[in-house]
């Protein structure tokens, strides 16, 4: 599928917008996986892929704009490990706090903020669908739940030696 956007899926992409779509009624429910699929090939969720989802989809970009700002995934910071931590009510009450004092004392950062090096951003998120297993954070939409602070440290360490930021955060995991 071509469309009006600079940045168009390639002929692997739209197969795997199709075997998305097959698996929902409705090309609205579809959409978050599309939106996946589209952080990965191309980075963060811009006004551009905005129409671009939009438009492949058959929906209006105020359709893709509802769920994109909900979501905080779609948000991605430019660092090699963008760091999302859930905050919402279920994580929260089950230690989100601990969670983001925990990055605060191993990275010397707090949500909105990247290291020096550009290894590590984090940011809160409102929900990432996980609440059975909070608290959690994902690790570019690799989801840890069930979080200690020794689980985090971890974590980190085995992040750190990774390799140097690119464009946007993908890449290896």
């Amino acid at each position: 599928m071509t469309v009006s956007n600079e940045t168009v899926f390639t002929p692997e992409d739209l197969a795997a917008v199709e075997e998305i779509r097959k698996r929902y009624p409705t090309a609205q429910a579809a959409l978050m996986g599309v939106l996946h699929l589209y952080t990965r090939r191309f980075g963060p969720i811009t006004e551009k892929a905005i129409r671009h989802v939009a438009e492949l989809l058959g929906l209006t970009p105020e359709d893709v704009l509802s769920v994109v700002t909900f979501y905080e995934m779609y948000h991605r910071p430019p660092a090699r490990w963008n760091i999302l931590v859930c905050t919402n009510v279920s994580c929260r009450l089950c230690g989100a706090g601990m969670v983001l004092e925990t990055l605060r004392d191993v990275l010397g950062i707090g949500p909105g903020e990247t290291t020096p090096d550009g290894l590590f951003a984090v940011q809160e998120a409102e929900c990432l669908g996980s609440c059975g297993t909070a608290p959690m954070l994902s690790v570019n939409e690799e989801y840890h739940e069930r979080l200690t602070p020794d689980a985090i440290r971890a974590l980190i360490e085995r992040l750190k030696p990774a390799s140097p930021p690119d464009a946007w955060g993908g890449g290896s995991r």
